[in-house]
């Protein structure tokens, strides 16, 4: 179920429509180009569920203390009671074999979020799905994904390079089924999905080579579908990025909009940075500051020499702000457990 919220509009709410209007009519442009319907620039409140007790678990990343490293990203988001995977490795049996060695059960894990469509992210979604529900037949049952991702990507040559529409049918065929927004949502109380995001501002952190074919023809591929999970607590909102190729500050901008400039506490995940000049970081951090973040943990393809370069310059301290590694976890109260290889 989508919980969107929406100006109202009526003979009682038109002073509140052309606010509403005057105060998005700016990111219009950039919303279509983020694939975004247009409803999801309308948002205007959100619940005020706030999340008391959050554990993040990283269970795929290039660095490992225990089990495999890989170019991928996976993390388990335990949230008062709830638990959701957020992406599922690249390699197929990589989050399935790491889940083990850290003792961690995915097998009651109903729900995943799927970031975008690129293997490094859903690789490991169909092992995952076919071995946990030999065990519990809704594991992973349930697959929520932004619109586009299901967008065709054929190479120079024709052949499909998405590999989400092959894998559509395959995960139906077990039982699974995809929940597609085109708009921000909340899956359970206190935890959002952006939806696709718009893009404010030219972070542009995507290939220029790639095509996807939309409704409105073939175009660059800018990741239109990539999202994030939002926690909303007490000390702020809380980020989980696999990619961030919408752009850490585009995505922050847009859930802050969401939140009445809620403070965003904590950062995790990938955030594709890693080829970013200095000039760009400097001016990354300096968002980041400015929203109050207070936790980075920079994971995947956000880049070692990014993360430390964020972390001098928001001056965090060094266990505040550091380079993801499978095993190492981010607890509301506590802060980031690195793990010993990134500690």
């Amino acid at each position: 179920m989508r919980y969107v919220f929406r100006v109202a509009i009526g003979m009682v709410g038109c002073l509140v429509l052309v606010c509403a209007v005057v105060v998005w009519a700016g990111r219009a442009g950039a919303a279509a180009e983020a694939g975004a319907a247009s409803d999801s620039a309308a948002i205007d409140a959100v619940s005020g569920t706030q999340i008391r007790a959050l554990k993040v678990t990283i269970l795929s990343t290039m660095l490992a203390d225990e089990g495999i490293g890989e170019w991928g990203f996976a993390a388990l988001v335990e949230a008062d009671g709830r638990r959701v995977l957020v992406d599922t490795g690249a390699r197929p049996q990589t989050v399935l074999q790491n889940a083990r060695e850290l003792n961690v059960d995915l097998s009651a894990v109903k729900e995943v979020v799927l970031t975008h469509n690129h293997s490094d992210h859903v690789g490991g979604l169909m092992t995952l799905r076919k071995e946990l529900m030999k065990t519990n037949a809704s594991a992973l049952s349930r697959a929520h994904v932004a619109k586009g991702i299901f967008y065709s990507r054929p190479s120079e040559k024709g052949a499909e390079q998405n590999e989400m529409v092959g894998m559509q049918k395959e995960y139906e065929a077990t039982g699974g089924t995809f929940i597609e927004h085109d708009s921000a949502a909340e899956i359970f109380p206190g935890a959002w999905l952006t939806g696709p995001v718009p893009r404010e501002f030219p972070e542009r952190n995507w290939s220029v080579t790639g095509k996807v074919r939309t409704p409105a023809g073939l175009v660059e591929d800018t990741i239109p579908e990539d999202q994030s999970l939002v926690l909303n607590t007490p000390q702020g909102l809380v980020l989980i990025s696999g990619c961030g190729h919408a752009g850490v500050i585009n995505t922050i901008t847009f859930t802050r909009a969401a939140f009445a400039k809620a403070p965003v506490f904590a950062i995790l995940g990938g955030f594709h940075l890693f080829a970013a000049s200095d000039a760009q970081l400097d001016w990354t951090a300096d968002k980041l500051k400015e929203a109050g973040v207070a936790y980075v943990l920079g994971a995947h393809c956000t880049g070692i020499e990014s993360v430390y370069r964020i972390r001098q310059r928001l001056g965090l301290p060094r266990r505040a702000a550091v380079v993801g590694a499978v095993g190492a976890t981010f607890v509301l109260g506590e802060g980031i457990h690195p793990g010993r290889i990134a500690q």
